[in-house]
Parts: C-alpha cells; sequence; structure tokens
C-alpha cells in the first residue's frame, strides 16, 4: 500500500483548519515520506466540490461560531471541533500494478476505516465496523441502531494522499445533529467515544491510533512528536495575558513540565568553541556610525549577537523595524517586552537611505512581533521592501517576521515579494510552550508552507541547547523539508541573562556537522549550522547555495 518508511506522526494540538490546510497541502506538494498529523479543530464545517449545501447545511456557521471552509476532497459537508480527534495522513502509496502505475485509491480507503476500526476495537466499542453503503466507521452496524462515529474523506494525487479521518472522541455532537446533516446522511445518527461509554482521554486516544497507524503505514515503526499537552494560563507571561508589563515569566515551571531538568549554571565558563571573536575595527565603528545616523535599530545589537564584530566588519547589519519593543514574552530572547511605540512612517526611507549608504546588495529585515497592530506589522515591513526596490531593484531582500498570528496579514508581505521569506520554528514540538508561549509548531509550520505556495524562497530556523534531544532536532529537520524549505539555520542557545530559560548543554561541533548532513539528506537546500550560527548568518551566502536561480527573481 504505503512505502516501508517509518512513520512520522505528529500530535499538533488545537490547529485552525485552515494552518493545518496549509501544512497538508505543502506536504501533499512536496513531502515524499510517510507522514500522520494528528490534531483538534476549533469548530469548522468543512464541504467538498460535490456537497449538497441546501439540503445539509441546517445554520449559519457564523451564529455558532464555526469557520465555513471548501476543500477538495471527498464527501459532503462534515463538522470539525474540540473533541474531535482529526488525523491526517500524508503517505507516498504505491502504484496498483507497478512503480508508474496509479495507486489502489479504494484499498487506501479500506486501509484509514481499518485504522480507525482497529483502534476503536482496542478501547472497547467492538463493534465498530465498515457499513456498507455508508462512509466512514460505524458501530453497530448489523442491528435497527447503527451509530456513525467516525467521517472518512481522502484525496490521493500524484500517489500522494491527503485529508483523512475525524474520530468523535467526547465532541459536542449538537453541531451535527443540529446545525448539520453529517456527510448527507439523515437516516441514522452520529456518535462518539465518550457518547458510548469509554472514559478515555484524548492523549490515551492518539497514543492507540498512533500505534494502529504505524503497523499500516510505518512498519510498525513510528517517529513520534507531540507538543504539550498540559496548557495552563500561568504558562504565559503577564503581558501576554493582557496584564501589562511587569510580571517575570514562570520559564522554569513551563520546562519542567516539558520534561528538561537539566540547567547549566549562568555563570559556567563557556566552551572555547562558543566563544565569538570580538573585533570593533573601523569597519564596525562605521556601521554603528550609519545606524546611528539613521535612528535606526539593529537586532544585531538588541538580541545579544554573538556575531556582531564579524558581521558588521563585513559592512552587513540586520535591519529591525517596527521598534526595539515586542509583544510577545519568549523565554530565550533579549528584546524588550514593555508596551511598543506607534510604527515610525519614516523608517522605510531611513532603511533604503543607510542602504544605499552602505552599498549593501543583500538586505535582512526582521521584525519584534506586533499583535497590537491590526495588521499585525506586516503592512509596515511591506513598505520597507518596496523602499529598498524603490531605490534599487536589483537590491535582495530577505525578510525574518513573526507569525502574523496564523491571519491573513501574512498575505501583505507575501504580496511584497521578499526574494526569501523567513520565519523560526526556534524549538522541537515539545518544547514550544516553554520556549514560546504566544506562538506555536503548526502555526509556525502553516507560515511556512503558505509562503512556500506563494513562490518564496522559505527559510527557517532552530536554536538548540534548551533540552531537545538530537532525535527530536532530526525530526524538525524532516517536517521543514516535507513543506518544501529551502534554507534552515541552526545555532547554540545562548542564555542572555539569569531571567531567561536555561541552557541545558552544549551541543559541540561534530553535532552541528551531522544536523547539516541529515538536513540537506533530507532535501533541504542548505543547512547552515554551527554554534554560533543565527538567522540571518551568512544570509546572502546560505540563499545563494540554496537556490542560486530564484534568488533576485521576481
Amino acid at each position: 500500500m504505503s512505502s516501508t518508511s517509518s512513520l512520522h506522526v505528529r500530535w499538533l494540538g488545537s490547529v485552525p483548519y485552515t494552518d493545518a490546510l496549509a501544512i497538508q497541502d505543502a506536504m501533499f506538494r512536496h513531502g515524499t515520506d510517510n507522514r500522520l498529523l494528528l490534531l483538534e479543530h476549533p469548530h469548522v464545517f468543512t464541504y467538498g466540490p460535490s456537497a449538497d449545501l441546501e439540503t445539509n447545511l441546517l445554520c449559519d456557521p457564523k451564529v455558532v461560531g464555526a469557520d465555513f471552509v471548501s476543500v477538495k476532497r471527498g464527501g459532503d459537508i462534515t463538522y470539525h471541533g474540540p473533541g474531535q480527534l482529526v488525523g491526517y495522513p500524508l503517505l507516498t502509496l504505491q502504484g496498483k500494478n507497478g512503480q508508474d502505475t496509479p495507486p489502489d485509491s479504494p484499498a487506501y480507503v479500506h486501509a484509514v476505516e481499518q485504522v480507525v476500526i482497529d483502534a476503536l476495537r482496542e478501547i472497547g466499542l467492538t463493534t465498530a465496523d465498515r457499513f456498507d453503503g455508508y462512509p466512514g466507521v460505524w458501530l453497530d452496524v448489523d442491528s435497527d441502531n447503527p451509530r456513525k462515529i467516525c467521517a472518512i474523506g481522502v484525496r490521493v494525487g500524484r500517489g500522494r494522499t491527503m485529508h483523512g479521518f475525524a474520530i468523535n472522541v467526547h465532541t459536542d455532537l449538537e453541531y451535527m445533529t443540529t446545525n448539520i446533516v453529517p456527510c448527507g446522511i439523515s437516516e441514522f445518527p452520529v456518535t462518539s467515544v465518550a457518547a458510548e461509554g469509554i472514559d478515555i482521554s484524548m492523549k490515551q486516544m492518539v497514543d492507540v491510533v498512533s500505534a494502529h497507524a504505524a503497523k499500516a503505514w510505518g512498519g510498525a515503526v513510528a517517529e513520534r512528536q507531540d507538543i504539550a499537552w498540559k496548557h495552563t494560563p500561568d504558562d504565559l507571561s503577564a503581558f501576554s495575558r493582557g496584564e501589562g508589563p511587569g510580571t517575570p515569566v514562570r520559564m522554569l515551571s513551563r520546562l519542567a513540565r516539558a520534561g528538561v531538568k537539566d540547567a547549566i549554571e549562568l555563570s559556567e565558563r563557556k566552551p572555547d568553541w562558543i566563544r565569538p571573536r570580538v573585533s570593533h575595527g573601523t569597519e564596525v565603528l562605521d556601521v554603528k556610525k550609519t545606524l546611528r545616523d539613521h535612528s535606526l535599530v539593529t537586532v544585531c545589537e538588541e538580541a545579544g549577537c554573538p556575531n556582531l564584530s564579524e558581521c558588521w566588519s563585513d559592512g552587513t547589519a540586520t535591519f529591525m523595524v517596527l521598534g526595539e519593543r515586542c509583544t510577545r514574552a519568549c523565554g530565550f530572547c533579549l528584546i524588550d517586552t514593555s508596551k511598543p511605540n506607534a510604527p515610525d512612517a519614516d523608517e522605510p526611507a531611513r532603511i533604503a537611505a543607510a542602504v544605499a549608504e552602505m552599498g549593501l546588495s543583500y538586505v535582512v529585515l526582521t521584525m519584534v512581533a506586533r499583535d497590537d497592530l491590526a495588521d499585525e506589522g506586516m503592512g509596515h515591513i511591506a513598505e520597507c521592501v518596496e523602499a529598498i526596490r524603490r531605490l534599487d531593484s536589483t537590491i535582495q531582500v530577505e525578510t525574518l517576521i513573526s507569525d502574523a498570528r496564523g491571519t491573513a496579514s501574512l498575505d501583505i508581505i507575501l504580496d511584497a515579494a521578499p526574494d526569501v521569506l523567513n520565519h523560526n520554528v526556534e524549538t522541537v514540538p515539545r518544547l514550544q510552550r516553554a520556549v514560546r508561549p504566544s506562538a506555536g509548531y503548526a502555526r509556525s509550520l502553516s507560515v511556512l508552507a503558505r509562503a512556500k505556495a506563494h513562490g518564496r524562497t522559505v527559510k527557517s530556523g532552530l536554536i538548540v541547547g534548551m533540552g531537545e534531544t538530537d532525535e527530536e532536532v532530526v525530526g524538525v529537520l524532516a517536517d521543514l523539508a516535507a513543506i518544501g524549505v529551502d534554507i534552515v539555520t541552526i545555532g547554540q542557545y545562548l542564555r542572555p541573562t539569569s531571567h531567561h530559560l536555561p541552557v541545558s548543554r552544549w551541543v559541540e561541533p561534530h553535532v552541528f556537522d551531522m544536523y547539516k548532513h541529515v538536513g540537506e539528506s533530507l532535501g533541504i537546500g542548505h543547512v547552515e549550522s554551527s554554534p554560533l550560527t543565527r538567522s540571518s548568518y551568512h544570509a546572502k551566502e546560505s540563499a545563494a547555495h540554496a537556490v542560486p536561480v530564484k534568488i533576485g527573481s521576481r
């Protein structure tokens, strides 16, 4: 049915449907390995091209607080929401009659059904089965009261699969009994695991489904990574909760819940390989003067970058736009989190003037997160790109952006067509909540996926030494490769102050070499990986190595 490689399983938590769809679409188009995305959605109704909405949509989705999304899959209208385990297998199927022949799509649907049936039977729903003439998985099909417990709708194309199944675990069934006719089936009811009297947590359900999926599609081998299962309001900084600045983030408790116990003392001497060479020659002073003359801020200074001396000596710098105050409170970052000022309308012109004075051919623009702005700050950074292009259309521009909270504002910067669109995942799924509580792994993957679909050269980055394992890093590289990321940076975390997350380990240079080798063998065009690597380090060279033809063409 599918290739014999291991199955990459990801529990992504609650993910908006459009974010998950962007990730799926990227992995469908660019991936070659076998993966299973497991998650819950906020309330959403989805429908395929053949859906009979006039008959089967019984409400105004906005009134009941649900999104309404058209998708390319089989089936009629379907509901997804909290308490429902949604699974998206993204598999490479073998040809039915040989390597270059189409796969057996009915056999694949049968395999999806069997994974769900076996999982439900294991937890005690022993009558789970197929119901002749009806899609999905059902209970008591031989009785006078058959009940649907799982919807299935898939797409198969070019030997790859997407979409999948939705098991009602402890779902609010009213959304499927009052608001729609689920899958267009009005003659039989829907049910859930909880409604059938089975007490099981979502994590337990994920464990069971993952095991059966691995047997079906991974040779019984699964490489699995989960985001944190336990979330509490105290995981967020007071600023993120809307209480204003002043209260420290409870970072160490978050790390403990994520399983990170080791910490290197702040006073411990760094290994020789992590000690940057500092030289403030005339080139460095010239760059500093240019920046001060134009009242500009660099992330090099604000984030305490260890490569400042090297980069400035080479006449390069990363401009930080939208001020020097961030609306997030990430546990690794030195950027100020006090209340930000309004955007400076003159900043794009000043950046363009500084670029001209420095004679740059490649410019990196980064930004603080601006959750306080209606467009998340994307309009301002797009204006900076356009100002540089008006100065000289041959100058290549890389933008390192926030996640725009997953909103449509991301399209503003994508339409500005930077040569490279950079957005960092920062760490592995398990540590996302501890390291950057206002962001999320799935959201970041969706930003990268949307940029790839928009035709951008796409870049992302990780910092290591915060409690992750090498196996987890390799898994993230596989995820980034699967959505078509072109460039990845990996560097050692350096704790900026005692109020920031502790360093859990010093990653040795040969391990960074391994990351580079593995990432590029997975299909990533260029991996810049060393202890002192940061997002903008060797940015021009990295872009040229990864995509020498595309860079500079728009």
